[in-house]
């Protein structure tokens, strides 16, 4: 029996395009009519290596015909296996499997707070953006997310994104951690100033409080590192991930330093579904086949396509910024990213929006300069046709 397509039961809570895919096979997409789509967009960060991949199918396939769920009651070999990975990726020494980054920063806040002990402030960033949950979006400073439900958790406090001097007139005796993204997401893809991570560590340092890193979106290989604060070396307390680690499974992670971990004991935390089987089989897979040739691909590869967008010389583009695979294009004001992410959907390129009018790049890992010059050659197209179209200046482009 078909669902009755003229009413729906679903809460309201998504601006959807009408547009089903229904498969996909490496960087493509296909809808319910068969038509292909270029996947630039990865479910937002989160299929990095693409769709229907050989190997972490197999993972996964191979868990299913084993056993799904256990709970945290007992031992899970592959949570051991995959933790190690982690830290040692990152150089920290715990790990908490959760299944989402709203989760891992929850997680991350209540370490935080625990760590501190009399200390409960953290401050966060101006831009930023840790989830949609209380903790989470108590941490969220954009009003629009916050707007409706207050009262929100006490104890945030929010700086300028990027300004050391802002953020170290914040510091109180109260506060016990410094929470950021490497490169903020949800604004736009902005990456900070070359050494403001540096000081941000050393400010942790010298006022003896935590550094969270939110690597929701940026981290697992994202940006052409594991981690995008590894551009600059630092050492974090505590790092969330979530989004690419599975590939498409729901999971999330906490990784931290030995001290903060030692604050968590039996019953302070818990997850019902967090780090189970099947999510940790594909993460395990995932992190398997993040090496330095890949991230050198990344790397390059993001490059190329920041450079090749700069090179259309387009005047509705004010700006191309990112590293790796997690590019913003910001369009000029008056021109609606959205209607822009909506014409590349038509002619078979997904993409996603964010921050102040910007699109958003988020391609799969996988991708080659083929993929690339295919997105070129329809954006590029597009943008030509768009002069045609406006017979109004927009900030004075016709």
């Amino acid at each position: 029996m078909q669902p009755d397509t003229k009413i729906s039961h679903l809460l309201a809570n998504y601006s959807r395009h009408n547009v089903e895919f229904t498969r996909g096979e490496g960087y493509f997409l296909f809808d319910a009519e068969g038509k292909r789509y270029l996947d630039f967009l990865a479910g937002i960060a989160v299929s990095s290596f693409g769709h229907n991949h050989k190997s972490i199918s197999e993972a996964v396939n191979n868990q299913l015909n084993n056993i799904w769920h256990t709970s945290n009651l007992f031992s899970i070999s592959l949570q051991e296996e995959v933790a190690s990975k982690l830290a040692k990726s990152s150089g920290l020494d715990k790990v908490f499997f959760c299944n989402s980054g709203t989760e891992a920063n929850e997680a991350a806040i209540k370490f935080a707070r625990k760590w501190g002990k009399s200390r409960t402030e953290i401050i966060s960033m101006q831009g930023g953006f840790h989830g949609r949950s209380l903790g989470s979006l108590s941490a969220t400073a954009e009003p629009k997310y916050r707007e409706g439900f207050q009262p929100l958790l006490p104890g945030f406090s929010f700086a300028s994104y990027d300004s050391i001097d802002e953020l170290k007139s914040m510091v109180t005796p109260d506060t016990c951690a410094i929470m950021l993204e490497p490169i903020q997401g949800e604004s736009g893809i902005i990456v900070p100033s070359s050494g403001y991570l540096q000081a941000v560590r050393e400010l942790c340092d010298e006022k003896n409080i935590l550094l969270i890193i939110d690597e929701v979106q940026s981290g697992i290989g994202r940006t052409g590192k594991f981690f995008a604060y590894q551009w600059e070396e630092i050492r974090p307390d505590i790092i969330t991930v979530a989004k690419g680690i599975a590939n498409g499974l729901p999971l999330g992670a906490v990784i931290c330093t030995e001290q903060v971990a030692n604050n968590m004991v039996p019953g302070t935390h818990g997850s019902t579904f967090g780090g189970n089987p099947v999510a940790l089989a594909a993460a395990n897979q995932v992190l398997s086949l993040i090496d330095l040739p890949l991230l050198c691909h990344i790397q390059t590869t993001g490059q190329y396509l920041i450079d090749q967008i700069k090179a259309l010389n387009s005047p509705f583009i004010t700006d191309v910024r990112g590293k790796g695979l997690m590019i913003g294009i910001t369009l000029i004001k008056g021109l609606e990213v959205k209607n822009i992410v909506a014409e590349l959907l038509e002619k078979g390129i997904v993409t996603c929006s964010s921050g102040n009018n910007t699109l958003r790049l988020l391609p799969p890992f996988i991708i080659d300069n083929l993929a690339v010059n295919e997105f070129l050659a329809v954006f590029g197209e597009l943008l030509l046709s768009m002069k045609k179209q406006y017979l109004l200046p927009i900030d004075g482009i016709y």
